[in-house]
């Protein structure tokens, strides 16, 4: 079976859900940085 995940493209943390990739997304994008409270929940990162 093959789940679906979906990508921070600023950052390339990995998530199971496209809400959280987005927020992550707008938070890098925006501080240049990532917030600890939403990649805690990251499953994994593109290197």
């Amino acid at each position: 079976m093959t789940k679906e995940v979906y990508v921070c493209e600023a950052c390339k943390m990995i998530y199971a859900k496209k809400e959280l990739a987005k927020k992550c997304e707008d938070f890098c994008k925006k501080h240049h940085s990532c917030n600890t409270e939403i990649t805690k929940y990251s499953i994994g990162v593109i290197k």
